[in-house]
């Protein structure tokens, strides 16, 4: 090694003054030449590092104009908007609507942080947990913004060891998905959840859920829909009987669940194509999956022996018949459909799902000409009775039911009816106007909007000292405010003779 060195230095040098040298100088040369060598070759490296550390810095500096100010993008971030007052004045009188349902039906309000530890959410929804936003670290907790508000529901109650709740919520979720805001498909949105948790007799919850899906969207007069039912139990029943192994049901569900945004043929290729079932499988299964009706198709399912032979089956089936007997009594069987396409995606259901479309809209929007189904379902939602024991540490179930209802699809609906039918909508809740006729009343105004304000009415008045009386008027017309107090000189001297 030390020979290589030296003749490496002897070329470096030349090989005649190489050799002049004594053997001292020569050592000491070929070492300070490889000093030389290796500090050269560290001296690139760290030149490299920083070149890189600088290019990443002028790649995050926010980049400056002409005059020296910063420049912004300024737009929403992909799958989000902002709302007008307009449109908060309209999401206002839906959102009041919705919560006086759930209040009349006995439900309490709580509330859940925005984020959740990763582990609680991750296993949850089946092939949707792809969709799930993780953050990043801040201080040793793996979090996700919450997918939805049903899994921090179940463990509000575990961690609290709540038995029997119910409760409703209304919140933002979100979901890192394909956006469609002309159809009110976001990334961030709101739910509102009806749930009823604890140990009930059969059905009588459930169909409640619906009873108040129909009720709000009654309400609401969003035009004719209709609330496709099915039960897991009858599902998992079809999937059995016609070849599919029970470690692979959920993932078939997923594709049946799609059912109605995709042709069956679509559907059916994605389960021979990617959930590996054979042609043969596929197809017993789409016999059973196309169908739907009402009492009459579970009374002849019952008949069936491959499905109602006994187990599941007929539990799924029994109960189902159940349902539509209460739907009876409730005065809603004419907007129930079972459906045994209906599959809900979600891993968690176990029991009873629901979902409400629309069929046709009171009105005419965007939406009409053919491209009704685009909406998609306006509320969904189901039993499940094993989410809460996955977070307990005994694994002690607490069953529960819930509905969800549609928020942003309802908002996109009613707000493109309101421009169809230019809709004028008051953005304030303004009683009063407190108008001046003539200069220098600034005080006396302020004085009765105090009076006023301390009376509990709500009141404006014009931020100028010495407001044009038209100018004030044409701000009440503007904004549909129905009363104007209007002060002159005549008037305040009257009310000082009052006064003495």
């Amino acid at each position: 090694m030390f020979l290589n060195h030296m003749s490496v230095t002897a070329t470096l040098l030349g090989p005649w003054d190489f050799m002049k040298q004594t053997k001292t100088d020569r050592i000491f040369i070929c070492i300070s030449k490889w000093i030389f060598i290796v500090l050269a070759f560290k001296c690139k490296v760290l030149t490299s590092m920083i070149n890189e550390e600088v290019t990443k810095c002028l790649e995050l500096k926010t980049p400056l104009s002409d005059h020296g100010l910063q420049k912004y993008t300024l737009k929403t971030p992909k799958g989000t908007k902002d709302y007008g007052p307009h449109q908060m004045a309209i999401r206002e009188q839906v959102f009041d609507k919705i919560i006086r349902c759930f209040k009349r039906h006995g439900a309490e309000t709580i509330d859940t942080p925005v984020f959740e530890l990763k582990e609680n959410l991750t296993g949850k929804y089946g092939e949707d947990s792809k969709l799930i936003y993780d953050l990043a670290d801040q201080g040793g907790e793996v979090l996700s913004l919450r997918y939805d508000l049903t899994v921090p529901f179940a463990r509000y109650l575990a961690m609290n060891k709540i038995t029997s709740f119910k409760r409703y919520q209304i919140a933002k979720v979100y979901r890192r998905d394909n956006p469609a805001t002309s159809r009110g498909k976001y990334r961030e949105f709101y739910q509102c959840d009806f749930d009823i948790a604890g140990q009930h007799d059969l059905m009588l919850p459930d169909v409640e859920c619906v009873k108040i899906a129909v009720e709000i969207l009654s309400d609401l007069n969003l035009g004719d829909f209709v609330v496709k039912v099915n039960h897991r139990k009858i599902l998992d029943k079809i999937f059995e009987v016609c070849g599919v192994s029970s470690d692979n049901f959920r993932s078939v569900c997923s594709s049946v669940d799609k059912l109605g945004q995709c042709s069956w043929e679509e559907v059916k290729a994605e389960m021979i194509e990617e959930k590996g079932l054979s042609p043969k499988v596929a197809e017993r299964i789409g016999i059973y999956i196309q169908r739907n009706g009402g009492l009459d198709l579970i009374e002849e399912l019952l008949n069936n022996e491959d499905l109602a032979g006994n187990g599941t089956g007929r539990e799924g089936l029994e109960a189902m018949k159940l349902f539509f007997k209460y739907c009876e009594i409730y005065g809603i069987s004419d907007k129930i459909y079972f459906d045994l396409s209906l599959a809900r995606g979600l891993d968690y259901y176990t029991g009873v799902i629901y979902e409400a479309a629309l069929t046709k809209l009171s009105h005419r929007t965007h939406f009409a000409n053919g491209e009704l189904h685009a909406v998609g379902s306006v509320a969904g939602g189901g039993r499940y009775d094993n989410l809460v024991g996955m977070f307990d540490s005994k694994q002690r179930n607490v069953p529960c039911v819930g509905i969800s209802i549609g928020i942003e699809r309802i908002f996109s609906i009613i707000e493109a009816r309101a421009q169809v039918e230019h809709e004028k909508l008051r953005t304030t809740e303004t009683e009063v106007f407190v108008a001046s006729a003539q200069k220098k009343m600034t005080e006396e105004r302020m004085k009765i909007c105090k009076e006023l304000w301390d009376a509990g009415i709500k009141t404006e008045q014009s931020y100028k000292v010495n407001p044009k009386l038209l100018d004030q008027l044409h701000y009440c017309e503007e904004r549909f405010i129905p009363l104007a107090i209007i002060i002159g000189e005549t008037e305040l001297q009257k009310d000082r003779n009052r006064k003495k």
